[in-house]
Parts: C-alpha cells; sequence; structure tokens
C-alpha cells in the first residue's frame, strides 16, 4: 500500500513536470524558433506602435471601412473577454440586434442579400475573418449614415 502511494506520487510529480512545465516551454521555444510572428500574435504596427493584431477583429466606424463583424466579446473585440453570446435564436435581445444591424446595413445595398456573417458574431466574439461574399456586399460606413445617427 505505503509502495503504491510512493509510486503514485513520483508519478504525479515526473508528470506535471514533464507535461506541465518541460512541454510546454519546448513548445514554446520551437514556435518561437520557426514561427516567430505567428507566436507573438501576428501584431501590427505603425510609427513603432502596436496598433492591434492580424487574429482580433476591431470596430470601424469613419467613412470608407467594412462595417464591422459584430462582436459578443465584452465590450466588443475586448480579448480579456473572449466569448460568444450564448444567446440562443428565440432570444428576444439577439433577434432585436440582428434586425437592427439588418435594418441599418440594408439601404446600404437594397437588391443584395445580407451575408449572415454580418449579422452573426464568432465563437469567441473577436473573429476577424470575413467571407466572399460578405467582402463583395458594398456595405461601408457612409458620411449620410454616421449624420443621421449623431441627430
Amino acid at each position: 500500500m505505503k509502495k503504491n502511494l510512493i509510486i503514485a506520487v513520483l508519478m504525479t510529480l515526473v508528470t506535471t513536470v514533464l507535461f506541465g512545465l518541460l512541454f510546454p516551454l519546448l513548445i514554446t521555444g520551437l514556435a518561437q524558433v520557426f514561427f516567430p510572428k505567428q507566436a507573438n500574435g501576428e501584431l501590427l504596427t505603425r510609427n513603432g506602435h502596436v496598433v492591434g493584431s492580424r487574429l482580433i477583429g476591431q470596430t470601424f466606424s469613419s467613412p470608407g471601412y467594412f462595417h464591422s463583424r459584430p462582436s459578443a466579446a465584452g465590450t466588443g473585440y475586448d480579448a480579456g473577454n473572449s466569448s460568444g453570446s450564448n444567446l440562443g435564436p428565440t432570444n428576444q435581445s439577439l433577434i432585436a440586434r440582428v434586425q437592427g444591424d439588418a435594418d441599418r446595413v440594408q439601404p446600404e445595398n437594397p437588391a443584395a442579400e445580407i451575408p449572415i456573417d454580418l449579422l452573426t458574431t464568432s465563437g469567441s466574439g473577436l473573429d476577424p475573418h470575413i467571407s466572399p461574399r460578405r467582402r463583395n456586399f458594398k456595405c461601408r460606413v457612409s458620411r449620410k449614415n454616421e449624420d443621421s445617427a449623431k441627430m
């Protein structure tokens, strides 16, 4: 009995050190050597300052930019609060948000069907990627829409 307990404790310590410390350090080191840009978050810099990441979306409100994909992460694209909304398809607040987004962008492309990724959030709430249909949907923030939003 005592021998089995000692073996169990030693195995726990060895596997903790091996798989909890050494393996992650090895993988981190290999990632830094072979994929340094990706391992560090694919950060975007401008004039020596970090301005974002290729892996995390961001909100745009100026004319000439695409409408951002909706985000459920915190107050919007908050990497410290990454998650989906967990709202079901019959939830009234989700229905109201999606309908409001649809009402906002439909006038900019009255004949086109609205791409689903313009109305729905990603699972993490941070995903910057859009579909080819979304890319081709000529939906951009316009001065007219910004001016009417201020009124």
